[in-house]
């Protein structure tokens, strides 16, 4: 099994990596890389969870030259979590290496202060596809000598209704330069996209759906539009999760929701994209943290969502398809860890169930409403560390916390 180094990426990458546990590269990693490093066009399909993120990272570090004054890589994604997530990755990366600076750049932020930054030596800027298009039209961003273009989650701009502005974007850049395009799904707007702007790109296909880890415990429990909150609020205390996910179809059901719960007395919060990019962050901070036990979400803002420690998710509203579901169900049973994955359906939900366990081949058990009491399985998750009921975040181990009215 061949090592990072042996891929073509530096020692001195592949140490930094050392020091995070990343000592294997995954299969998209493996086929990505070295095209990558020989100045290949490539269009990756692969699932979120895959490792495509480092797959680009990588190379394009290796390639970079610190002295240049001027970007050189400009990486787009659809949403702003994504563009902050590939920037933490970056800024990881390149503690040990002199001279190469990254820019996130999207809506909700502080204009001036990332005009202060495009003004220093900046080589990488990951940015949303409206704010960097505004940054062009200001002429405070020029992409006349970006060599290495990367689309990542393509196929969500798509369903955002960003592919316009990508285009856009696209044609600002050289037309000498290397194109990398990252995707879950090749639709055929994608690939539309690909032909025109790509030159002989190499197709590289990772597994088209992964199946559920196995330390993920599925459940579906059927219930009815009426009844849904309560069913779930009983869920909620009779699982007594430390940090749980819930996903709702969705903006205004995520507030609806999150009102609901709040009026009951549980710690949460909403996420979602209505929300300011400032208090997307305070809420993902504190979730991270463990200040908030259940993040009610729509897909998208919770699209690269890795919160250690979060030992539910429930899907409120079913996913629209089996990718989603497994998207959803993964912020679970992280590194090795149990998790619970419990759908609530209806009965005219029943052929979309049905759809997502064929396309998986998987059977997820049905199961009715059980007292804690009745069912021995249903204690509270914890991991190492939480052994303890004191401390600062002593609730972390106590059923589900609801202030008094």
């Amino acid at each position: 099994m061949p090592d990072f180094v042996s891929l073509g990426v530096s020692k001195v990458l592949a140490k930094t990596l050392s020091t995070y546990g990343v000592v294997t590269p995954t299969p998209v990693q493996e086929r990505a890389i070295p095209s990558i490093m020989a100045g290949k066009d490539i269009i990756a399909q692969a699932q979120t969870g895959t490792g495509k993120t480092l797959a680009f990272i990588l190379p394009i570090l290796g390639k970079i030259n610190p002295n240049t004054s001027h970007p050189s890589t400009l990486i787009v994604t659809p949403t702003r979590e994504l563009a902050l997530q590939i920037k933490e990755e970056i800024e990881k990366l390149i503690m040990n290496l002199d001279g190469i600076h990254v820019l996130a750049a999207y809506g909700g932020q502080d204009v001036e202060k990332q005009l202060k930054k495009l003004r220093r030596n900046v080589q990488i800027v990951v940015g949303t596809p409206g704010r960097l298009l505004d940054h062009i039209r200001r002429g405070t961003l020029q992409l006349s000598q970006i060599n290495c273009l990367i689309l990542d989650e393509a196929d969500q701009m798509l369903h955002i209704g960003f592919l316009n502005e990508v285009e856009q974007i696209i044609k600002e850049t050289p037309s000498n330069r290397q194109s990398l395009l990252f995707s879950a799904t090749i639709p055929a707007e994608i690939r539309e996209i690909a032909h025109k702007y790509m030159l002989n790109p190499e197709y590289i296909q990772i597994e088209k759906v992964q199946g559920p880890a196995e330390n993920v415990k599925q459940m579906a429990y059927l219930t009815t539009d009426r009844a849904k909150q309560a069913t779930l609020i009983e869920l909620i205390e009779t699982h007594r999760p430390f940090l749980a996910v819930i996903f709702c179809r969705t903006k205004r059901r995520v507030s609806k929701l999150y009102d609901a719960l709040k009026s009951n007395g549980f710690n949460c919060d909403e996420l979602h994209g209505d929300l300011s990019q400032a208090k997307r962050e305070r809420v993902m901070k504190r979730f991270r943290d463990a200040e908030i036990q259940l993040l009610i979400a729509t897909d998208v803002a919770a699209r690269g969502l890795d919160v250690e420690g979060v030992t539910h998710v429930y899907n409120y509203d079913i996913p629209q398809d089996s990718e989603s579901y497994i998207h959803r169900i993964g912020r679970t049973g992280r590194a090795g860890t149990r998790g619970i994955a419990i759908t609530l359906y209806s009965s005219k939900d029943h052929a979309f169930l049905a759809i997502i366990e064929k396309e998986l081949n998987i059977t997820i058990p049905k199961q009715n409403l059980v007292k804690t009491s009745q069912n021995p399985e249903d204690k509270p998750i914890t991991h190492k560390g939480q052994g303890s009921n004191t401390g600062r975040n002593s609730f972390k181990t106590a059923p589900v916390k609801r202030r008094r009215k």
